[in-house]
């Protein structure tokens, strides 16, 4: 059999990959925020107002686009006036969603947006739909980024912040199917509609607001916020009352009530990851269906600000805290995600990995005992991804790839991606094989290739992890196995492996 092809034409860019593709999500989960980004001023840990250095230093270099915050289902339950002021006068709170703990609001609203200030990541704020309400909803707002002496932007000055922050996107409620409200898509359409209305533009400050969206395949909650967009084509502007809707969709090996475990799995469930994993391509696909039919001009976002792998917890650790461990599985499910997500650039406009620290696929993990910082297999792909950032897709059109049936569903073994920035491409490549190696030509027309450099990221099993005692157990390395071929490179892939191919263009 001949090696699979990878076809790029190389001059036919087409839509930007936003770099908000990339960005995260941070919830009062477990130890994402306090222990993970948050340790307190007091903390022997190096910090600046308590938040954790080396990880602002590590989620630096992937270039952290943006950060959602407070949730998720705790996005329903928080009031933001209970975690601004003076911290030792802050009211604690119940965390009724994660773990029953209470909670002490010494990480709020400021907290978060200095937070953000020293990632260089654009603020993600999610509004109380749930349990709070539209005064509430639009208070934080002008609290965020009004600049006179209005009744909130006193108050924000009274509390230490002179200056404005600028927030460009809002969440309107979270989940509003389930934790946040358990709705009917028309009473949530409804209310989001309201809401969004008093989420204003103050100042230059422009507020992209995004409704909650559906849970995986209820593609009528899509079509209920979009009818009630009513007409999207009308007028000149922005459309509204809300610019987006979300979508959430998880990946497991099992069912709800047994994820599988995040270390130990069998082949199958080695496939049937992968094989679900590939699902978000219809996913998106499906959802911008339904959303053309009524913007068929494609002005309306999708906003995937949930994604990634959800595995039981790690033994003896708090069940609510949804700790766990995170594999080459984890990273190869990433690979094929950013894949899709190019594809669809021209809809997709931002997505969120589910978490950012410690909560479900990290790109980080502290250890809670000797603080050590874990870097994670899939904070290696957002590494290595990192050129696709704002860059035109190229089509990648893959030839000739073994394919195989998991979970009821054909899976590709091989999955491929392709961006170009002025005299420069990036090539993603995941070998999704647990255990054949195999060779994959890069078909390369419409510009002539002068150089290339290529990272590769695999472990000695499809389980490897990273660990305090072996941090780079999996990492990525200078990868020496492509050379040139008449059609332009073939590139070596080893079984399970995720490789990256910098091209050098002439001009």
């Amino acid at each position: 059999m001949s090696d699979p092809r990878v076809v790029i034409d190389l001059d036919l860019p087409g839509a930007t990959i936003s770099r908000h593709l990339y960005g995260h999500f941070a919830e009062h989960l477990g130890r994402c925020i306090y222990g993970g980004f948050f340790v307190g001023e007091d903390s022997e840990i190096p910090n600046e107002g308590g938040i954790r250095l080396d990880v602002v230093d590590a989620l630096r270099e992937l270039g952290i686009p943006n950060l959602r915050w407070p949730g998720g289902c705790f996005a329903d339950e928080y009031h933001w006036r209970d975690g601004v002021g003076p911290r030792a006068e802050r009211p604690r709170m119940v965390n009724s969603h994660w773990g029953d703990v209470v909670e002490d609001n010494s990480f709020g609203t400021h907290e978060f947006l200095h937070l953000c200030e020293l990632l260089g990541a654009d603020p993600y704020v999610n509004g109380n739909v749930g349990s709070g309400t539209v005064r509430e909803m639009s208070d934080w707002i002008e609290y965020l980024t009004r600049a006179d002496d209005s009744p909130m932007a006193a108050l924000r000055r009274a509390n230490g912040r002179d200056e404005p922050w600028r927030v460009p996107f809002f969440g309107i409620g979270n989940e509003a199917w389930g934790c946040g409200g358990n709705m009917r898509a028309e009473a949530y359409a409804d209310l989001a509609r309201q809401y969004a209305t008093y989420v204003r533009d103050h100042g230059d400050n422009r507020v992209y607001r995004i409704a909650a969206g559906a849970n995986v395949d209820d593609y009528a909650w899509t079509d209920a916020l979009m009818r009630a967009l009513g007409c999207v084509s009308c007028g000149d502007g922005d459309v509204g009352p809300f610019q987006a809707v979300s979508l959430h969709y998880y990946t497991m090996s099992g069912e709800w009530q047994a994820k599988g475990s995040a270390t130990d799995f069998t082949s199958e469930e080695w496939y049937r990851t992968l094989s679900r994993a590939f699902r978000i391509e219809e996913l998106l696909t499906r959802h911008s269906t339904v959303m053309d039919r009524y913007d068929p001009a494609r002005r309306v976002g999708l906003v995937l600000d949930e994604w990634g792998t959800w595995w039981d917890v790690e033994p003896g650790t708090n069940p609510g805290f949804l700790y766990q461990q995170n594999t080459m599985r984890d990273a190869l499910v990433a690979s094929v995600h950013f894949d899709a997500f190019h594809r669809h650039a021209d809809r997709l406009v931002m997505a969120n990995i589910a978490q950012t620290v410690n909560v479900l696929q990290a790109m980080l993990l502290t250890d809670p005992d000797t603080g050590a910082l874990v870097k994670t297999p899939t904070f290696h792909v957002f590494a290595m991804n990192r050129g696709h950032h704002d860059a035109r897709r190229l089509d990648a059109h893959v030839v000739g790839a073994e394919v195989m049936t998991a979970d009821g569903r054909e899976l590709p073994l091989l999955s491929a991606s392709a961006s170009t920035t002025g005299n420069t491409a990036l090539v993603s490549l995941s070998n999704l094989d647990e255990a054949a190696d195999r060779s994959v030509v890069l078909d390369l027309r419409g510009r002539a290739v002068a150089g290339f450099e290529a990272r590769i990221l695999t472990g000695a099993t499809t389980a490897a992890h990273n660990t305090p005692d072996a941090p780079d157990a999996v990492a990525p390395v200078a990868h020496a196995g492509v050379r040139a071929h008449k059609r332009g490179l073939v590139v070596d892939l080893p079984a399970h492996a995720y490789v990256t191919v910098e091209l050098t263009l002439g001009t």
